[in-house]
């Protein structure tokens, strides 16, 4: 078994841009990995973020050259810049209600985030947007946001901010706009296994993670790729975007072009959810995938 500690942010494009690659690891792994999850809390308030010259339309601009990565971007700017700080609170209830929904949540926020002009940062967008996640109890997780959420989510927060002198910082992939405090960028993994430790700070590819799974456990069972495109979204039920299907392996990409042609009579229709829409597939039973 290999620990995996995730920092990262709901409201990071990066992060949201190696969502394919952290999917692969998943597939792949499968229960030899044990993922924990530490919320970076980028901006508490948008106003930080306004203060840095981000603006909506640059936020826009953004978008549009981070499509390059394969992800579904909106180029349609908010009304204004929102803050982090309520999404991440609302992975971090999920964790101590629902432990099970984490990643669903920490994904269907990040979906709206880049897919919509919704500001989560405000409650009932928020709520909006956590009733896209099939029974979750979203009164709950919005009640327990400035409770028992709030405390874990300074853990979190500190947690995120303790890269000083890690190989992560030796490679330039912190930052230290916290403060003074030196933070890990998004998504910053780190794995462990019996006292050894090995990071991969920042964005990185799905090979900078392999090795580092490797090196710690050189007969780590990698499963292998999927044989049928169903097979894949049966296993990630909160649905995975066209690149997310395809990292898995290679026959995976040949599914992934039967369904970019809208085949619906093999089980494959188009999913129109937020921009690019027609670029996330979900499964509703076995045999069927379907929008």
């Amino acid at each position: 078994m290999i620990d995996v500690l995730h920092i990262s942010d709901p409201g990071c494009p990066w992060a949201y841009s190696a969502a394919p690659a952290h999917t692969a690891l998943r597939w792949r792994y499968g229960d030899s990995l044990r993922w924990r999850h530490a919320m970076i809390g980028l901006a508490d308030d948008g106003a930080e973020y306004e203060r840095r010259g981000y603006t909506p339309a640059r936020r826009a601009l953004g978008n549009l050259a981070f499509r390059t990565r394969g992800m579904p971007f909106s180029t349609e700017p908010p009304a204004r810049i929102p803050g982090t700080g309520l999404a991440c609170r609302a992975v971090i209830a999920t964790r101590l209600l629902a432990p099970e929904r984490e990643w669903e949540v920490f994904r269907t926020l990040q979906r709206a985030w880049f897919t919509t002009p919704a500001l989560l940062d405000e409650p009932d967008a928020l709520t909006e947007a956590l009733g896209a996640v099939l029974g979750l109890d979203v009164s709950a997780v919005v009640a327990a946001l400035d409770g028992l959420a709030a405390e874990a989510y300074a853990q979190d927060r500190a947690l995120a901010r303790s890269a000083a002198g890690s190989p992560s910082e030796a490679q330039e992939k912190t930052t230290d706009r916290s403060g003074g405090q030196v933070r890990y960028t998004a998504p910053s993994l780190i794995f462990e296994r019996d006292g050894r430790r090995l990071e991969a700070g920042g964005f990185q590819p799905l090979s900078a993670y392999e090795v580092c799974l490797v090196n710690l456990d050189p007969a780590i069972e990698r499963r292998r790729a999927p044989d049928d495109v169903r097979d894949l979204l049966l296993a990630f039920p909160d649905g995975l975007t066209t690149r997310g299907g395809a990292l898995p392996g290679r026959r995976q990409r040949r599914a992934r072009r039967r369904c970019g042609r809208g085949r619906a009579d093999r089980g494959c229709r188009r999913r129109r959810r937020g921009a690019q829409a027609d670029r996330r597939w979900r499964a509703l039973a076995r045999g069927r995938v379907t929008g």
